[in-house]
Order: C-alpha cells, then sequence, then structure tokens
C-alpha cells in the first residue's frame, strides 16, 4: 500500500524551481478516482469534482501526466495502465465511500462516510483524522471503528455508537460493507458535500500513510 500512498507524494510535489502546489495528496487520489470511474473526464469535471480552479487542475493534470499515469486527448483524460494499477492498488485499502444524513455521529449539514479496509488498528483517538478533514476546509470528521458488529468510537472500546441510529446503521453496513477491524470516517461540512468528501478522503488517506502494517 505504502508505494500507491508514495506516488500520490510523489505527483503532489513540485519539481525545482515551481512555484507551492494549490493541490494535494487528496486531489491526487480523487483525480485518479474520477478519471477511473468515468473511464475518460474532462477538465471540467476535475475543476467541479476537486473543488480546484482552472490553473490547478491544469498543472494536476500536468503532474499526473509526468508519473505516467494518465493520459490527455481531445477527448479529456484517461487512465493509463500504470495508473490504473495505482488507482486498484488504492481502492483495495479505500474500498467504499457513500453521503450520509445528519446524525449523532455525523457534525454538519452535508456528511460523507469514506471506509478503510483493516486500518482499525492504525487509529488512536481520532484527532489526527479530525484535524486531516479540517485541513482539507471540512468542519471535522467523526472515526468509528467496526467491531464485532458494532461501530465504535476509538477512546470507547465497546459501546455501540449506533445503537439509537438504526437507519444510518443499516444504511453504512448495506453500503460500506465494513468487516471486522475496518474504519469508518465521516467527513462534515457546514458548506457543500464536496468539502466533506475531500476531508473524510484525507482523513483516510492520513490513516494509511502514518501507520503502514508492519509486514508491508
Amino acid at each position: 500500500m505504502h508505494i500507491y500512498i508514495m506516488m500520490l507524494e510523489r505527483v503532489a510535489s513540485r519539481y525545482a524551481p515551481s512555484r507551492a502546489l494549490s493541490f494535494d495528496l487528496v486531489h491526487v487520489f480523487a483525480a485518479l478516482q474520477r478519471i477511473g470511474n468515468k473511464g475518460i473526464t474532462s477538465r471540467n469535471a476535475l475543476c467541479s469534482g476537486l473543488v480546484l480552479g482552472e490553473g490547478t487542475v491544469k498543472t494536476l493534470v500536468k503532474h499526473l501526466k509526468m508519473h505516467g499515469l494518465i493520459k490527455t486527448s481531445n477527448r479529456g483524460t484517461k487512465m493509463t495502465a500504470k495508473g490504473k494499477g495505482v488507482y486498484e492498488g488504492l481502492l483495495s485499502a479505500i474500498p467504499a465511500e457513500m453521503s450520509l444524513p445528519r446524525c449523532s455521529v455525523s457534525l454538519s449539514r452535508f456528511n460523507y462516510a469514506v471506509l478503510v479496509r483493516e486500518f482499525g488498528f492504525a487509529v488512536g483517538l481520532g484527532i489526527e483524522q479530525r484535524d486531516a478533514a479540517i485541513k482539507m476546509g471540512a468542519t471535522g470528521a467523526t472515526t468509528l471503528l467496526f467491531k464485532d458488529n458494532k461501530f465504535v468510537m476509538p477512546a470507547s472500546s465497546s459501546n455501540d455508537s449506533l445503537k439509537k441510529e438504526q437507519k444510518v446503521r443499516r444504511m453504512l453496513v448495506e453500503k460500506l460493507n465494513p468487516r471486522d477491524g475496518d474504519v469508518i470516517i465521516i467527513g462534515s461540512s457546514d458548506s457543500n458535500e464536496k468539502t466533506a468528501e475531500l476531508g473524510a478522503k484525507n482523513a483516510a488517506l492520513l490513516t494509511i500513510f502514518s501507520r503502514e502494517k508492519p509486514h508491508h
């Protein structure tokens, strides 16, 4: 998994002596997701999907191309075989996501949940995840661990946080299909769903990057 995150980092790094970049690791991941899901996508679609300006997306596309992850034509941007490999590698760790209604574990009007497969061991108290979401403009993030068929807060190892939220619980189980040891990160935003989504994804990438499994 580390090599895929390292690739995102390389794409999100500036090459001398260019100006500081206005995009982050999470934008590279979200761009690969959009291109991967659509097969071929336009620069405009990337702008609106990533909440980035045209100039920033142009630079992001250039970096993705430089690293051989995408190719561009008049029809738009599409994935190369190398890009597909990186994208599929990342999806094995972040396989499912969904928008979520407001509930007791979500913080704002717009909420977005991302599943991180088997990385429960990598979560402390959820503060790092919250900070990673805030960095993207989100209000914050709620981190839940899936243990013994329950959604629990990292600090309390046994209380089911969604005991009184059966509808939300059912949605998460059906859409995200969590297994024991998985993490669910819910990004929240007062302004729009895309910010909540980027916040959750940034927290998910941080979770993977900060604590790689020892045997990887």
